[in-house]
């Protein structure tokens, strides 16, 4: 490569076998990286107005304690995290509802706590990959960067001459890596800070969720348990009455 010739298309031209394999490294790392954020965005704007919508009709639903009615609106294909979280809630309270009301509550809290992780397990899906782009990417340009300059000063070695204008190609050729590292490196760290604090945020909203529906769950088992004590209580008060008419007769 002609020492005066710097240009991407002339560095490229000239670049070795190892320089190329890492640069094609990059490309593909790159690439993955955007695939996944693509998939990411699309997943997650998806699934936020779907839940959003559910939430929307749910909710007057569980005002007027219809759980039956909000059971069927959860159990729908298109429902979001959200709804898949309530859906979960709904389904061990209708299953636990006759039990003790302690037993009842701990076990649509755990459901709600499952379903919760699994989501944002779900959301997170490809993120990690993000997070190994962002940190290998410099790494593997320098790497091309670093045996680049040994190729060069071998090169020197073995012509017997020394000085900048032989090996200012050869550094050159190494260097692009480096820069190529942290062109792939530096949209793939934006992409993961950007997509972890969505799921973050999402988190804390299936939280509160959880928190609302688990309040809307006591307060209908104490009106359980109150009814259940109500309903006892009188007919434990009318047996007293029918267990005297045979006294009242012997006297």
């Amino acid at each position: 490569m002609d020492a005066t010739d710097f240009t991407l298309s002339g560095i490229w031209e000239k670049m070795g076998a190892f320089a190329t394999m890492v640069v094609y490294i990059l490309a593909f790392m790159s690439l993955a990286s955007f695939t996944i954020a693509i998939e990411r965005f699309i997943v997650f704007m998806r699934s936020k107005k779907e839940s959003m919508k559910l939430v929307s009709e749910i909710g007057p639903v569980l005002e007027r304690r219809d759980f039956e009615t909000a059971t069927a609106m959860a159990k729908a294909d298109k429902v979001g995290y959200l709804g898949r979280v309530l859906r979960a809630g709904l389904v061990a309270f209708n299953a636990k509802r006759r039990e003790h009301e302690d037993v009842a509550y701990e076990s649509v809290t755990r459901a709600l706590e499952r379903q919760t992780q699994r989501e944002v397990h779900s959301l997170k899906r490809g993120l990690t990959t993000l997070a190994s782009v962002s940190s290998l990417a410099p790494f593997v340009g320098l790497m091309g960067t670093t045996v680049g300059i040994v190729n060069s000063f071998t090169e020197m070695a073995e012509k017997g001459s020394g000085g900048l204008a032989v090996v200012s190609a050869g550094v050159a050729e190494a260097l692009i890596t480096t820069a190529f590292g942290l062109i792939v490196a530096i949209p793939a760290l934006a992409l993961y800070n950007y997509t972890s604090g969505w799921v973050d945020t999402r988190a804390v909203d299936m939280a509160e969720t959880a928190n609302e529906f688990l309040d809307l769950v006591s307060s209908e088992l104490k009106a359980d348990a109150m009814r259940s004590a109500g309903a006892t209580a009188a007919g434990g008060g009318s047996a007293p009455a029918l267990s005297s008419a045979p006294a009242a007769a012997g006297a």
